[in-house]
């Protein structure tokens, strides 16, 4: 569910015309709804209320800075992936005990860092990473607190690149290898092992992955012996994008908080895209219709760097217009002004006839967009919007050709 929807033809984002902004405004842009954002991590921190945990919010899908301050004011915590993720997640407010640091290649200066703000724990993706990480922190007389990644080998339904709990994916340690660290954990002595981590992926729908992978790792535990205090089931939700059924919420839960009630660990979730994915919009103009054949390509003013997914997995994202002035429909490919053939949006999609200057809403648009964006082909990266209730304010200025060049020497 989101707050976007169209009242006499007219898309209205909570209660603000959503051309009103476009219209004030230099295209593309990315629009979020704060009430959509806030619903989302409500519906999801009810759902687990039963049971110990902590919701983590994963900065890679959208780290807007107005978006991590809502989410911290709602005493989330963090889940982040590099140095600047935890840059971030700290200037916004989150507290250092709410934040979790994943990924495969963390850097010794990362590593220090998050030693310093003292965060929650790292989650360890090699043994290699936790001999740095305990190396590290005997030079800081510090211990570190760490949650080892298993890998459940699980087969989840979503794109290969996005799918991160196979064994043959680069993600976490293999169960024999997470039992030999724990039968090894003497020799950690600036380490403490705080927990276990498994993410087996993003937008997947089923519940039936999740729960696979849970009570594999559950069974790992039991089988250790060892008290611990933790277990992170990760991120990955997925969210309606087209005709997907996804789980809610509520399912998820009542899937999952049988199997972790009874074991005395307390739970933390990684949500990114379940939180803000439906709760953005990209906002762009149309330049041109131009026909060449027996194709009609709409060219718009957002390109792939603005939204590679699309380009990247094919992925599929509604486009309607923001004003419905037409009952025609026409097919046509959505095109941006890159430089590539795989700048586009939509191929021979069924869409209401436009015309140039008429603007398009591409939506589902609020994760993995404006954090994945570029400035390919020296475009600056666009602004961002956030509506509240009847109000809506800039929360990232649109970058000027000035920026393109901060940084380098000449």
């Amino acid at each position: 569910m989101h707050d976007f929807h169209y009242l006499n033809g007219e898309l209205i984002c909570e209660k603000v015309k959503v051309n009103d902004i476009a219209s004030q405004s230099k295209t593309p842009l990315y629009l979020y709804s704060r009430k959509t954002v806030s619903d989302h991590y409500r519906k999801l921190n009810t759902a687990f209320s039963s049971i110990p945990h902590l919701i983590c919010y994963s900065l890679k899908a959208n780290s807007n800075i107005y978006l991590l301050k809502l989410l911290a004011e709602m005493e989330a915590g963090a889940d982040v992936t590099s140095g600047g993720e935890l840059f971030k997640a700290l200037l916004s407010g989150i507290a250092p005990g709410k934040i979790v640091y994943a990924g495969v290649g963390k850097t010794q200066d990362e590593i220090t860092y998050a030693l310093n703000k003292g965060i929650l724990m790292f989650n360890v993706e090699s043994i290699q990473e936790l001999h740095l990480i305990n190396e590290i922190a005997g030079r800081m007389k510090k211990k570190a607190a760490v949650a080892i990644r298993v890998n459940p080998d699980v087969e989840v339904e979503t794109h290969a690149y996005i799918r991160t709990g196979k064994s043959e994916d680069k993600f976490g340690l293999t169960i024999d290898i997470a039992d030999n660290i724990f039968k090894k954990r003497d020799s950690f002595h600036n380490v403490e092992l705080k927990g276990v981590h498994l993410h087996i992926g993003s937008q997947i729908t089923s519940v039936t992955p999740f729960t696979e992978s849970i009570r594999k790792v559950v069974g790992f535990i039991e089988a250790l012996n060892f008290e611990l205090k933790w277990l992170n089931i990760g991120g990955g939700l997925g969210i309606i994008y087209r005709d997907e059924k996804p789980s809610t919420a509520e399912e998820f839960a009542q899937a999952v908080i049988p199997l972790v009630k009874e074991r005395g660990l307390k739970i933390i979730l990684e949500p990114g895209r379940f939180i803000v994915g439906n709760a953005g919009i990209l906002v762009t103009k149309v330049l041109y219709v131009k026909e060449s054949g027996s194709r009609t390509f709409i060219v718009v003013d957002a390109g792939m760097n603005d939204l590679i997914r699309p380009s990247l997995y094919g992925a599929y994202h509604e486009i309607k217009p923001v004003q419905m002035r037409e009952s025609e429909e026409i097919a046509a490919d959505i095109v941006g002004p890159i430089c590539e053939t795989g700048d586009f949006f939509a191929r021979d999609r069924k869409i209401l006839k436009v015309k140039s200057g008429d603007f398009l809403a591409i939506f589902s648009a609020g994760a993995y967009g404006f954090s994945m964006a570029s400035t390919y082909n020296s475009r600056p990266r666009c602004s961002e919007f956030l509506v509240e209730g009847d109000k809506f304010r800039l929360i990232r200025e649109r970058e000027q050709y000035e920026d393109l060049i901060r940084g380098e020497i000449y």
